[in-house]
């Protein structure tokens, strides 16, 4: 299975299993973006909900090709806001331009494990 790690406009797509635990997939992103496991938070946007790093994928009900909003630590106390963008956001974006394709195409980058 796979899952779509999702910050701003950047897209990790994470090979992965059900029996994988959250900090295992935060070990994953910390070799794609040099951020330590501690100081990022996964969160499922649709319902809000932060992962928890000892429970398992399957425990917290991502299944494969599920979206996860990625946000890192601003100071010792406070993560980031999630801002993501979703794909009616983009649609939004170029029907508002006439048509014209903006900047918000996701950049994809792909984790070989």
């Amino acid at each position: 299975m796979y899952i779509r790690v999702k910050r701003s406009k950047t897209t990790y797509f994470i090979r992965c299993k059900p029996s994988d635990k959250i900090l295992d997939i935060k070990q994953k992103l910390q070799e794609l973006i040099d951020q330590p496991a501690i100081n990022q938070r996964l969160i499922l946007p649709d319902t809000g909900e932060v992962l928890e790093d000892s429970k398992t994928l399957a425990d917290q009900r991502v299944e494969n090709d599920a979206v996860v909003a990625l946000t890192l630590r601003k100071d010792e106390n406070e993560f980031e806001e999630v801002n993501i963008v979703r794909p009616n956001d983009f649609y939004q974006a170029r029907d508002a331009d006439g048509g014209m394709m903006k900047s918000t195409i996701a950049q994809e980058t792909f984790s070989n494990d």
